[in-house]
């Protein structure tokens, strides 16, 4: 790392936590994951826009997630020596550029074109955010500052998406799309003013207060930082967390139809975006110290939570499942990004990078799969099976956070 941003990191770090750009970070966050998204609320004005069905038009979510998951790891470990801000700044370029071309699609292949790189971009920044916000922040505060800049996701699905499909109603599907080019255009302006620049992830890093062994120069970096001990069961926990999620939430709404609550899915959506936001401002609070205890506790409620939808509909029940969901679910991004974090750490902040870009990939994925397989044990099972299935992931991931307390998931932060 240059001398240059070493002493821009220690002055971030003795002024206390730079609130401002790591709200300029998690509103990076809030458009990239609203835009992701925005497609399924303005589904019918896209296609009678377009000429196109609503399960071709549907595909606007899959190419953007399949943008994310096939170019975040390649593109890390390609950029690994930029410095970030001027990486971020040109990931956040492109998306705006990419967004705007999907806004003014003439047809439904520049649209899926724009679509696509706009999930590539958007795969980039998510890669190297969560690392940024931690390297700005002040020693032992890193997980807090991760849960700032993540709030943008669920706040991007619990009032995001809501305001996108009201603006997508009222005046057109592609002003929608526009309105996100311009908060991105002066999210540009926010993050070249106030967020601090930092030199690239250097392997001079490393936690040397670990016994992990010294990098192999035969291995891939990928494969370097998956042997660090904690970042597979990380993984893994991510892909079977994020996958029960999407499978109930993608199809909450055929569930709550059936459950005779059809008239009130707006208002179930919004009690769990509620929670969630309680969930991301109480695990922002106390990540630094209890990150296991908070992981557990969201793994818990989280399959309570859909084991409750599988077994009965009753109205009351599925309310209470709603926000107990909410609550398990909010703050997980930010505490699968801090482990992934930490984990990556004890080898390098190059590692942790790579970490961070191989848990956007399998995120995405496991939400591109969770809508597959979700939508094909509706149509086979009906909605219960789906519930069932939700909950079974959620139990193979509290069975993998129970068992990675050694290094995966910790209460006390090492020290970087």
């Amino acid at each position: 790392m240059t001398t240059t941003s070493s002493d821009t990191q220690s002055c971030t770090r003795q002024a206390g936590l730079p609130w401002s750009a790591l709200l300029a970070l998690g509103t990076a966050v809030f458009i990239t994951s609203l835009t992701e998204t925005l497609p399924a609320g303005v589904l019918p004005e896209m296609s009678a826009s377009l000429g196109t069905s609503s399960g071709a038009t549907g595909q606007a979510v899959t190419v953007y997630a399949a943008g994310t998951a096939l170019t975040a790891i390649p593109l890390v470990a390609a950029t690994a020596s930029v410095p970030r801000k001027p990486l971020l700044l040109g990931a956040m370029a492109v998306f705006l550029v990419a967004n705007t071309l999907t806004a003014a699609a003439p047809g439904y292949i520049v649209l899926l074109a724009g679509r696509f790189l706009a999930g590539v971009a958007a795969g980039l920044a998510w890669a190297i955010l969560a690392g940024y916000a931690r390297r700005i922040a002040p020693a032992g505060l890193e997980g807090r500052a991760i849960a700032v800049a993540m709030t943008g996701i669920p706040v991007a699905l619990s009032l995001g998406v809501p305001a996108g499909t009201l603006i997508g109603e009222q005046v057109g599907w592609r002003a929608a799309f526009g309105a996100v080019s311009l908060v991105t255009l002066a999210v540009i302006g926010w993050i070249g003013v106030s967020v601090p620049g930092v030199g690239r992830p250097a392997i001079a890093q490393a936690d040397t207060s670990h016994s992990d062994p010294a990098p192999e120069s035969g291995k891939s970096p990928l494969r370097q930082t998956l042997a660090v001990p904690g970042v597979a069961a990380i993984m893994v926990t991510v892909t079977t967390f994020v996958l029960g999620h999407t499978i109930i939430y993608a199809y909450i709404a055929p569930y709550l139809q059936d459950a005779g609550l059809g008239s009130a899915t707006d208002a179930v959506l919004l009690a769990f975006g509620v929670a969630c936001l309680v969930s991301i401002w109480y695990v922002g609070r106390h990540v630094d110290r209890r990150l296991r205890t908070l992981m557990v506790t969201g793994a818990v409620l989280f399959t309570l939570a859909t084991a409750a939808l599988a077994v009965t509909t009753t109205h009351a029940i599925v309310w209470v499942a709603a926000v107990l969901w909410g609550l398990g679910w909010g703050g997980a991004p930010t505490l699968l990004q801090t482990a992934a974090g930490q984990a990556g750490m004890r080898r390098s902040s190059a590692a942790a990078d790579t970490a961070q870009a191989v848990l956007v990939t399998l995120w995405n994925a496991a939400m591109a799969l969770g809508g597959i397989v979700g939508g094909l044990l509706l149509q086979i099972s009906g909605v219960t099976v789906v519930a069932v299935s939700a909950a079974a992931l959620g139990t193979v991931s509290l069975l993998v956070v129970a068992g990675a307390r050694h290094h995966a998931f910790r209460n006390t932060q090492a020290t970087p």
